[in-house]
């Protein structure tokens, strides 16, 4: 934005569009103290100049991440639904030269960004607009099949992301359990070549004495539902087993210790089963990618968290598939509860490394706000992992300590271990729990994203984790 003595800019490219403009940009970016800050925006009318409008989009003094070239795709989104656009043209004014491998993920970013922002989930509303955008030129970023690979990957996971909003996002009155098994069925129908589908009965999780997990949902009239999925390559052979394993819990009312009062957030509980979108949002872009060398299982125990004669009650033991014992001293931490047999089940696959992802505690929202989700794991290597796959999605993440001395609190006098500790360090007494059912030889991650699931400003989901994960998976893989 630096301007000369005669305040005309000095960037070539600003300085050839104000050349065609008359002056216009300079002269609107002065009025308007437009100075390129990452997140300002300015847009002008251009009556009879061919385009109709020209904008400009700030990206701060030095925008590298995807992150930066995500949100720049957001804000053209937002400026072509406000104009009714049909079609736009992004050019970078940048005084650097990316390198082929920066112009394909820059290019991607901007397409993800634009795909994102431009999605509304209207499904349930009487009346709404659609966008009228129906192309987007990137210019300056060269073409190629490097550049075309890369976008269709930004589709592929911008598609697998909206299909995961729109799980968190429907209600707990449609999507019940045997709603979400069927939509995990339906992904495995639609890439069938390298995804298969085994949907586990009430009875059978019974014989494989799943009594924590069915605890949790012997109260509600909606039978649960297991929920297994497995990627194969579709050739060669498999050099790596890895497990997602997603908090299933379609709707918590919190149980006999209902939620109750302000901030319980009971309402927006219909995104209890979030980590299950991320865990499916995954499997549908993988199921396109079809990456080689490396078997995926997605492990989802689906239910609901209910209120009934047949409920589980505080105090009462339930003992976990690997024989462990539990005193449920609270029956609003039932997510661990459900997690427990299904860690316990992922590690029976014979995979090398597990990550569970879940909406577990509100004192991981409380630790790291609504934006950044906390991993907990013992293993260094696979936190590098995870933070390499997260520089490229551009999602947020902290590592948090495992303290094993806070053990201590979850002991119980009648059980091997009561579901929750004291209110302090409560995010960390609820990973310490979940690695009781997880085999040592396992490497095992938990990712604790009550946070970052929903969008507090527009109240609806964001998707959150799919990008990450298809990232990681991909990083595991030898495509």
């Amino acid at each position: 934005m630096t301007k000369d003595e005669n305040s005309k800019f000095q960037n070539p490219i600003l300085k050839k569009l104000d050349g065609l403009l008359g002056g216009l940009l300079a002269e609107a970016s002065f009025e308007e103290d437009f100075t390129g800050k990452a997140g300002q925006s300015l847009v002008h009318r251009l009556p009879g100049l061919g385009s109709k409008r020209v904008g400009l989009f700030g990206l701060g003094q030095s925008a590298s991440s995807p992150a930066a070239f995500h949100g720049l795709g957001e804000a053209v989104a937002a400026a072509a639904k406000t104009a009714q656009a049909s079609g736009v043209a992004v050019i970078l004014a940048s005084s650097e030269c990316p390198s082929a491998m920066s112009k394909g993920n820059t290019a991607a970013a901007i397409v993800s960004g634009t795909v994102l922002g431009l999605y509304e989930d209207n499904r349930y509303k009487s009346e709404s607009k659609k966008p009228q955008l129906k192309s987007l030129d990137i210019l300056g970023l060269g073409t190629g099949p490097e550049i075309e690979k890369k976008i269709k990957y930004a589709e592929v996971v911008s598609c697998a992301i909206i299909f995961g909003r729109e799980l968190v996002n429907s209600p707990a009155n449609v999507l019940t359990p045997a709603a979400l098994a069927a939509e995990a069925s339906k992904i495995a129908s639609l890439y069938s070549d390298v995804l298969s589908a085994n949907i586990l009965t009430e009875e059978q999780c019974r014989e494989l004495k799943m009594g924590s997990y069915l605890g949790v949902a012997a109260a509600s009239a909606n039978p649960p539902h297991f929920i297994h999925l497995c990627y194969k390559p579709p050739s060669g052979p498999v050099k790596t087993k890895l497990a997602l394993v997603g908090k299933g819990l379609t709707f918590d009312s919190g149980g006999y210790n209902i939620k109750t009062g302000p901030g319980c957030s009971i309402e927006t509980m219909k995104a209890d089963m979030g980590g299950s979108a991320a865990v499916f949002g995954a499997a549908k872009a993988l199921g396109q990618i079809k990456p080689s060398g490396v078997e995926v299982h997605f492990i989802v125990a689906s239910c609901e968290n209910m209120i009934s004669g047949k409920g589980m009650r505080p105090g009462d033991i339930v003992t976990a598939s690997n024989g462990k014992t539990i005193e449920v001293n609270n029956t609003d931490a039932e997510g661990r509860l459900t997690l427990a047999d299904a860690l316990v089940y992922a590690c029976n696959q014979g995979v090398e490394k597990i990550v569970d992802l879940a909406t577990l505690t509100g004192a991981c929202v409380v630790a790291l706000g609504p934006s950044i989700a906390g991993i907990f794991t013992p293993n260094d290597d696979l936190a590098k992992e995870l933070f390499q796959a997260s520089e490229a999605s551009g999602e947020k993440f902290w590592r948090m300590p495992l303290e094993e001395s806070y053990w201590e609190s979850m002991k119980s006098g009648v059980a091997d271990m009561v579901n929750t500790g004291g209110r302090q360090g409560g995010a960390i007494n609820a990973a310490l729990f979940l690695k009781q059912f997880v085999d040592e030889k396992v490497k095992w991650m938990h990712i604790d994203m009550a946070g970052p699931v929903l969008n507090d400003k527009k109240h609806v989901a964001t998707g959150f984790g799919i990008s990450t994960l298809v990232e990681w998976v991909l990083k595991n893989s030898s495509s």
